[in-house]
C-alpha cells in the first residue's frame, strides 16, 4: 500500500512540476529512442552465434564424444557436468566484471563482444577434433569445451545485457527482444542443419554387438547401415564431417559478430551517476534480493531444465530407441523449424493475453507430445508429426524468458531508483542458474546411461538403456515443467504492473532531461 502511494505521489508532483512543453520533450525523446528495422535486424543476428553453437553442442556433443571421439561414458558425463558447471560459473563473473567496465568509445558491452570472438571460433573448432593421442583425451575435451564456454560467456553476457542499452523505451526493447528470439530460433534452425546434415551424410554404421548377430548376414548389414552398392563410411569420415561442420559455424560466428558490431550503437547510461561497483557477493545478494527476480529465475530454471534434458538425450533416443539411426537429424531440424514459424504467433499471444499466460499455454502444450513420443510404436511419421507439434511449445522456451527479464529490471529500476548500472548482474545471474542447473542434469543423464550399460556405437541397447532414455526425454521433464509452472503462479508483475512501471520510468526520464534542461539554461545565464 505504502509503495503504491508513493508511486501515486511520485507521479501527481511529476505532473505539477511538468513545464508546458514536456509533452514535446516526451515524444522527441521517443523519436530520440525508436529502433529502425536495420537497427534490430544487426542486434538480432548478434544473438545467432550463441544459439547456433549452443544447439550444435546440446544435440550433439552427447553423442560425438559416446560414438565417435569414444569416451568412456563416465568420462563424459565428467565432461558435459564440469563444462556446464563451469559456464554457469563463468556467468555471473563476467556479469561482475562487465559491470565495473569502463565505458570506451565503442560503448561498454561491444569490446567484450568483439575481444572474445577470435578465441571463442578457434576454442570451438578444436571441441569437435579428435586428438591422435588416447591417454589425456578427456583432458582436451574438458579444457576446450571450458575454454569455449568461458569465450561465450565474454560475447553472450554482454550481448544479452546490450537489451538495456540499445534503447530506454519498453516498447522498443520488446520489439528488438522478439526480432532476437526469431534470429535466435533461426540459429538453432541453422545449428541442427548444418551439424546434422553433414554430419548425417557421413554416419559412421554402428557396430553389432554379441547379441546382435543373426543368422541372415544381409539383414546384419542392413541394420547396421551398409548396403554392397554404395561406399563404406568409415568412421574417419565421421569425424571429418564433424569438423567441417564446425568450421561452417565458426565462419557464421564471425559473420555475425561483424554484423552486430557495425550495425548497433550503444546508448550512454542515462545521467544519472552510476552506483558505487559492488563485490561478487553483494552483487547475489542485491539481484536475488528482489522478489520477482528471484521467482521468475525459479521458473526459468525447472522449464529450462525440462527443455534441456530433452535436448541433451533426444538424438540418443530417436537412434537407439526409435531405431531411426539414420534419420535423427532430420526429426531435430523439424522440431527448430516448427518452433521458429510460431514465434511471432507467440509473440502476438503475449501483446494480447499476457506474458503469464503464455508461458502457461506454450509450456502445457508441449506436455501431450512428450508423452506420446514414448507411449506410441516407433514410426517415422508420427514421429515427424509429433517434432513438429512439441516445436510449437519449443518456441516458448526460446522466447518468454528473455521477454520478461526486461520487465523484472524495469521493476527494481523504479523500486531502487538510486542504484544504477546493474544490468549485467541481472542477466548474468539469470544464466548463471539455469546453466548450472543443466549441467547437473546432463551430467547425471550421461552417467545414468553408464550405469544403464550404454554400448557405443551399438546397434542395439540394453532395455535399461531404453528405459533410461524414455525417463530422461518424458517423465523427467514433465516433473520438472508442472513445478515450474507452480512457481510462476507467485510471480507478481501482471501486465497491469508492468505498464505501470513503463510509465513511472517515463517520468523519471522526463524529468531528468528537464533537469539537464534547467541547467543548461542556468548555466548560459551565468
Amino acid at each position: 500500500m505504502a509503495k503504491g502511494e508513493g508511486g501515486e505521489q511520485f507521479s501527481s508532483a511529476s505532473l505539477l512540476n511538468k513545464p508546458a512543453s514536456s509533452d514535446g520533450l516526451t515524444r522527441k525523446h521517443e523519436h530520440r529512442n525508436r529502433l529502425s528495422i536495420c537497427n534490430k535486424l544487426s542486434y538480432a543476428i548478434g544473438g545467432a552465434p550463441y544459439q547456433i553453437t549452443g544447439c550444435a553442442l546440446g544435440f550433439f556433443l552427447q553423442i560425438y564424444l559416446l560414438d565417435v571421439a569414444q569416451v568412456d561414458p563416465f568420462y563424459a558425463s565428467i565432461i558435459l557436468f564440469v563444462g556446464r558447471a563451469w559456464d554457469a560459473i563463468t556467468d555471473p563473473t563476467v556479469g561482475f566484471l562487465v559491470s565495473r567496465s569502463p565505458w570506451t568509445r565503442f560503448g561498454r558491452m561491444m569490446p567484450w563482444i568483439v575481444l572474445s570472438t577470435p578465441l571463442a571460433v578457434l576454442s570451438y573448432f578444436l571441441i569437435w577434433y579428435v586428438p591422435p593421442f588416447e591417454d589425456n583425451k578427456v583432458i582436451w575435451y574438458l579444457f576446450f569445451y571450458c575454454l569455449f564456454q568461458t569465450l561465450q560467456t565474454c560475447f553472450h553476457v554482454p550481448y544479452s545485457a546490450l537489451t538495456m542499452f540499445i534503447s530506454s523505451e519498453q516498447k522498443e526493447r520488446d520489439s528488438a527482444t522478439a526480432y532476437r528470439m526469431t534470429i535466435e530460433v533461426l540459429g538453432t534452425v541453422l545449428g541442427t542443419a548444418i551439424q546434422g546434415q553433414i554430419v548425417g551424410m557421413a554416419n559412421a554404421p554402428c557396430v553389432p554387438g554379441p547379441f546382435d548377430i543373426p543368422t541372415d548376414l544381409n539383414i546384419s548389414f542392413k541394420s547396421a547401415g551398409i548396403n554392397d552398392s554404395e561406399p563404406v563410411i568409415s568412421l574417419e569420415h565421421t569425424k571429418a564431417a564433424y569438423m567441417i561442420a564446425s568450421g561452417v559455424i565458426c565462419l557464421i560466428y564471425v559473420l555475425c559478430a561483424v554484423v552486430l558490431f557495425f550495425g548497433v550503437r550503444e546508448q550512454k547510461e542515462s545521467c544519472r551517476p552510476r552506483s558505487e561497483p559492488m563485490s561478487f557477493f553483494q552483487g547475489i545478494k542485491l539481484v536475488m534480493g528482489h522478489g520477482p527476480y528471484a521467482k521468475l529465475v525459479m521458473v526459468f530454471l525447472f522449464t529450462s531444465l525440462a527443455f534441456m534434458l530433452l535436448e541433451g538425450n533426444f538424438a540418443l533416443f530417436c537412434s537407439s530407441t526409435l531405431g531411426f539411426r539414420n534419420d535423427f537429424q532430420n526429426i531435430l531440424l523439424v522440431i527448430m523449424l516448427s518452433a521458429t514459424l510460431v514465434i511471432p504467433f507467440w509473440q502476438w499471444f503475449l501483446t494480447r493475453f499476457g506474458k503469464k499466460t503464455a508461458v502457461y499455454v506454450g509450456t502445457l502444450s508441449v506436455v501431450p507430445f512428450m508423452i506420446m513420443v514414448v507411449c506410441l510404436k516407433s514410426n517415422l511419421i508420427v514421429t515427424y508429426i509429433v517434432s513438429f507439434a512439441a516445436g510449437v511449445g519449443v518456441a516458448v522456451a526460446f522466447l518468454l524468458p528473455w521477454s520478461m527479464l526486461p520487465d523484472v529490471i524495469d521493476d527494481f529500476q523504479v523500486q531502487n531508483p538510486n542504484s544504477t548500472g546493474h544490468e549485467a548482474l541481472f542477466y548474468s545471474f539469470y544464466v548463471f542458474f539455469t546453466k548450472f542447473a543443466s549441467g547437473v542434469s546432463l551430467g547425471i543423464s550421461t552417467l545414468s546411461l553408464d550405469f544403464a550399460g550404454y554400448i557405443s556405437r551399438g546397434c542395439s541397447q540394453p532395455e535399461e538403456v531404453h528405459l533410461t532414455l524414455k525417463v530422461l526425454v518424458s517423465a523427467a521433464p514433465i516433473a520438472l515443467i508442472i513445478i515450474g509452472l507452480i512457481i510462476l503462479y507467485f510471480y507478481p508483475i501482471d501486465e497491469e504492473r508492468r505498464q505501470g512501471n513503463r510509465k513511472l520510468l517515463q517520468e523519471q526520464r522526463d524529468n531528468e532531461t528537464d533537469s539537464d534542461t534547467d541547467s543548461t539554461e542556468l548555466a548560459n545565464v551565468v
